[in-house]
């Protein structure tokens, strides 16, 4: 089975780069070590090559299906979901008085992307509940903790999150499912929901629910959304299962990616019997849900970049084992065909390839280690500063890697040429299934709009000035080294680019209309994606070409690729950057210039 992780990788990022084997220093992680990481993410790699990896064309071939009233999924999905439950990797993140593992999220990050790489759709089911309890465990009462956390963290219930309606996508200001007080403080639901991943299965004893509604009489628009804990089946003070809780399945959904997992329609309160619990206040509900939405968006991120890093590996192997052609320069036909990895369009490929994956792959590792910052770095300082990196680089991981570790995928399908296209190789599934990353958590477009219209500008531009501190930072240390030196000054002249950009479209915001200064966000989040992932790339390549003059003959083929595609995205990615600032400070006007009606 070819690999669709790079274990060497794994260990360039993790400490070399992140220096996470520092993260037992501090008190939640004491009693773990870089051993015990890395037994962790041995083990979710052979559980994902065991378990996840060989039934991942046969989900896709055989979407699950309704018999009887029941939803029908392929036997080893469930038998996949048992290895993982039973290794302990639903609750690994969490404490010890919850049942985990106390693992950094960094290193639970890196075991995750090891399932989202072998099988994007059955590693759906636990990430969602694992966001679900993340939750309920921040927001939910005392009483609702006790009641769901343990079993959601055990895998016994599996989790959703319930936001989207038929007539009310994106737009959840125009939700129409309801919540009507009852005496005894629990609410009665009707509504319907879509969209809905793994909203309807038998591979847990229960689903617990997390639906977006208004409460009877609640300000409209998005102020009036409240949170409910919604179960399929009602639960019991013994933590048993108890009667159906009027939770009713619609009818499944068939996308063109992700086939193994459940994509639902669901109808709550059809017969009025339909029982909620509220979390926290009302009228919250949408500020409760984005602390799952944004974790859920950091997941979406990485999903696109392990579907973008198991095409490259797949593609690069190919290319390997290939023969095709000669150089352009031979021009003797009787001469041994050679791999196409020889051929330099398809060192092109490749390199666009490497240089979008492992560059997302740093990213989301970083923002993994944010959190772990966000929540036990010693000085509270650098606990608030991880906070607000966090913050303004979520848009970014959730949205870069998802439209250009699908170029990835692309080019992964042309390196295989028309063998790409056939089903017999699982390129073509990594490019359908990533295609649906772009939309999922909020759309692209609805994150350039976050951006721009909220993270760059939020406490005085305080995120946008500490992430620009951190990238001079990088700048500064990349000057000292001959193979890095014009890479920084590169980085530094596109970081001006980016600051001068912001600072004229804030200035000129007020003078425009919100209209205008919003409608080339997307060229803005391209920009500003870019920025950072120049800097994972500047921050690659200074500990590649320290490592390179020490290194080990095994080692040094690894390093050399590193500088390879650092050059290749500074040389061929980072310029676009420039275009992308004049259409921006110009305040372009093509796109709310054109009228509807020209579409004709």
């Amino acid at each position: 089975m070819p690999a669709f992780v790079n274990r060497r990788d794994i260990q360039f990022m993790l400490y070399e780069l992140l220096g996470a084997q520092t993260l037992p220093e501090r008190e939640l992680y004491e009693d773990h070590s870089r051993e015990t990481f890395d037994d962790a993410i041995n083990l979710a790699y052979n559980l994902a090559e065991k378990y996840f990896a060989p039934h991942n064309r046969e989900a896709d071939l055989n979407e699950p299906h309704v018999v009887d009233g029941k939803v029908q999924i392929i036997a080893p999905v469930k038998e996949a979901l048992e290895a993982f439950r039973q290794a302990g990797f639903f609750s690994a993140h969490h404490r010890y008085d919850l049942g985990g593992l106390q693992l950094p999220s960094v290193v639970s990050q890196v075991c995750h992307a090891c399932f989202q790489a072998a099988n994007i759709g059955t590693s759906a089911y636990p990430f969602l509940t694992i966001g679900n309890a993340n939750l309920l465990e921040v927001f939910g009462s005392d009483e609702q903790k006790a009641k769901y956390l343990p079993h959601l963290l055990s895998g016994r219930f599996y989790g959703t999150m319930a936001l989207s309606e038929p007539q009310a996508g994106s737009g959840l200001a125009d939700i129409l499912t309801t919540a009507t007080p009852r005496e005894d403080g629990t609410y009665s639901l009707s509504g319907t929901k879509m969209w809905i991943s793994a909203g309807e299965h038998e591979l847990s004893e229960n689903i617990v629910h997390l639906v977006l509604a208004r409460i009877k009489g609640a300000p409209k628009g998005v102020k009036g959304i409240s949170l409910f804990i919604v179960p399929r089946f009602r639960v019991n003070e013994d933590g048993s299962v108890g009667e159906h809780n009027d939770v009713n399945l619609g009818g499944l959904l068939h996308k063109m990616g992700y086939r193994g997992t459940t994509s639902t329609v669901l109808n709550f309160g059809e017969n009025g019997n339909c029982l909620g619990e509220l979390v926290g206040e009302p009228h919250k509900g949408l500020m409760y849900m984005f602390h799952m939405m944004n974790g859920a968006r950091i997941g979406v991120g990485m999903g696109a970049t392990m579907l973008g890093y198991a095409g490259y590996l797949y593609s690069l192997e190919y290319a390997q084992g290939r023969p095709q052609g000669r150089k352009a320069g031979n021009k003797d036909p009787h001469s041994e065909p050679v791999m196409i990895i020889e051929h330099p369009d398809v060192k092109r490929m490749l390199l666009m390839q490497k240089a979008y994956v492992e560059g997302a792959f740093a990213l989301g590792l970083q923002c993994a280690l944010l959190e772990d910052d966000q929540l036990t770095h010693l000085d509270e300082a650098k606990r608030q500063e991880a906070a607000l990196l966090l913050d303004i680089l979520t848009p970014i991981v959730k949205a870069w890697p998802s439209e250009y570790c699908l170029e990835a995928n692309k080019q992964a399908i042309q390196i295989l040429g028309g063998y790409g296209y056939t089903r017999e190789y699982p390129v073509e599934q990594y490019y359908r299934d990533n295609r649906l990353n772009p939309i999922h958590e909020g759309t692209n477009g609805i994150q350039a709009l976050d951006l721009l219209g909220r993270k760059v500008i939020m406490g005085g531009g305080a995120a946008f000035t500490l992430l620009s501190r951190e990238i001079e930072e990088a700048i500064n240390q990349a000057r000292e080294h001959e193979a890095t030196a014009a890479w920084a000054a590169e980085l530094e002249d596109t970081l001006r680019l980016v600051q001068q950009t912001t600072q004229e479209l804030a200035e000129g915001a007020a003078r425009v209309g919100a209209d205008l200064f919003l409608a080339n966000a997307h060229a803005y989040l391209e920009m500003f994606g870019h920025t950072v992932i120049a800097w994972m790339w500047l921050r690659q390549a200074v500990v590649a070409a320290r490592a390179l003059e020490g290194a080990k003959e095994a080692d040094r083929n690894f390093y050399q690729g590193k500088l390879a595609a650092a050059r290749f995205f500074f040389v061929w990615e980072l310029p676009k950057t420039r275009h992308q600032g004049q259409i921006l400070r110009a305040f372009d006007r093509t796109t709310t210039d054109m009228q509807a009606g020209w579409f004709a």
